[in-house]
Order: structure tokens, then C-alpha cells, then sequence
């Protein structure tokens, strides 16, 4: 998409300090993190919410939260507990529109969730 933020993220036309990479996601810190360790996890073509996936999304989306699961392991957040997040829709809370999982760190959470 044009005008996406994290498709140009992944296009490299904006930096981003990323940690993970492959041919179908990036894994990079979030620039206004809510969380000590506030990481974002995205694949690399546009697709749009959880509101839209298709079949084909399913799987890359596993494997997406796959990763996750390992990151969070690999950093050691398993060990006090962590977050996923995912927002959808305006309502929800998304404000980039381009699917993408929230990892939160590194301090206390509460719910509910605001």
C-alpha cells in the first residue's frame, strides 16, 4: 500500500530498528512503546485487519505468532509473562491499518485493558 507506514517499513523507504527478519515478516521495536520492551511483529505484505485474513493469511499469521513465541523465549519474558496484542479496527484501537501483533514486556500488566 501506498501510504502504509509499515509497508514502507518493510519496502526499508522508512528505518526501523528491526531484529528479525525474513522473507515474509519483520519483527522491529516500536518507536512510542506503552512497555519497557514493546516490540512489533508484522508480515511484510499488506494485509489490512484480522477482520479481513484470508485461508492463506491463517498460516502466515501461525507462523507470525510462532515467532513471537520464540522471540519472547529466546529474551526471556516467559520467565514474568508478556502481552500479545493485536488492535482491529478504530473502536479497537488500531491506528495503522496493516495487520500487526503488539509483544509488551517488562513490567506489570492490568486488566481490563483500558
Amino acid at each position: 500500500m501506498e501510504n502504509c507506514i509499515f509497508c514502507k517499513i518493510a519496502e526499508r523507504k522508512i528505518p526501523a530498528n528491526i531484529l528479525f527478519e525474513n522473507e515474509e515478516m519483520l519483527v522491529f521495536r516500536d518507536v512510542n512503546p506503552v512497555a519497557p520492551e514493546h516490540f512489533l511483529f508484522i508480515p511484510k505484505r499488506h494485509i489490512e485487519s484480522m477482520d479481513i485474513i484470508s485461508g492463506e493469511d491463517s498460516s502466515l499469521i501461525g507462523r507470525i505468532l510462532k515467532k513471537l513465541s520464540e522471540f519472547a523465549n529466546e529474551n526471556g519474558y516467559n520467565k514474568k509473562g508478556y502481552r500479545i496484542v493485536n488492535n482491529m479496527g478504530e473502536d479497537g484501537g488500531q491506528t495503522v491499518f496493516h495487520l500487526h501483533f503488539h509483544l509488551l514486556a517488562g513490567r506489570q500488566f492490568s486488566w481490563p485493558p483500558g
